[in-house]
């Protein structure tokens, strides 16, 4: 995974997201797995035992995912997009609507980059689309340099949250 940024924005739901998924990993499924490996090891000969290898493999998996959690969390800035002053621009946590030159319209929600989800609209706040629509209002065109080539798209409409909404 990529280094940490020192001031990562994430919105207040993206930090509980965080939250409760190294709550998980501590409470539930580390103990299950201590569980298995303690027992795994009363059962003899350790290097033909499937369950003592795999329990001790992903034991190692869970504490490496722990500390970058705990990493995240550390230097995670929680960003209200609800307190956002000026809700006429895009800025972290806007719900912009923009459409391409075929008219296609698109929803993207800026986001932190660790709560980015394409599939959900979520765009993470480094991504090419995200730092092309920083500052943008609506009826302005932005191009973006993509892979396949650059691409312009015009602001339809920008939104924020009424309270603690994106998820």
């Amino acid at each position: 995974m990529s280094s940490i940024d020192k001031t990562s924005p994430i919105t207040p739901s993206g930090l509980a997201a965080l939250k409760a998924r190294y709550d998980h990993l501590l409470g539930t499924e580390r103990p299950e797995i201590v569980e298995i490996v303690s027992w795994a090891a009363g059962n003899g000969d350790r290097s033909e035992n499937g369950d003592y290898l795999y329990g001790r493999k992903r034991m190692r998996e869970i504490d490496r995912e722990l500390a970058y959690l705990a990493k995240v969390m550390k230097y995670a800035k929680v960003i209200d997009p609800a307190r956002q002053p000026d809700k006429s621009r895009v800025f972290f946590g806007a719900c912009v609507v923009i459409a391409d030159e075929d008219d296609e319209e698109r929803t993207l929600t800026i986001v932190g980059d660790k709560e980015q989800d394409a599939g959900k609209g979520l765009v993470g706040w480094s991504s090419p689309i995200a730092r092309a629509l920083r500052g943008a209002q609506v009826g302005d065109l932005r191009t973006v340099r993509l892979p396949g080539g650059e691409k312009e798209w015009e602001v339809i409409s920008i939104s924020y949250p009424a309270g603690e909404a994106i998820s």
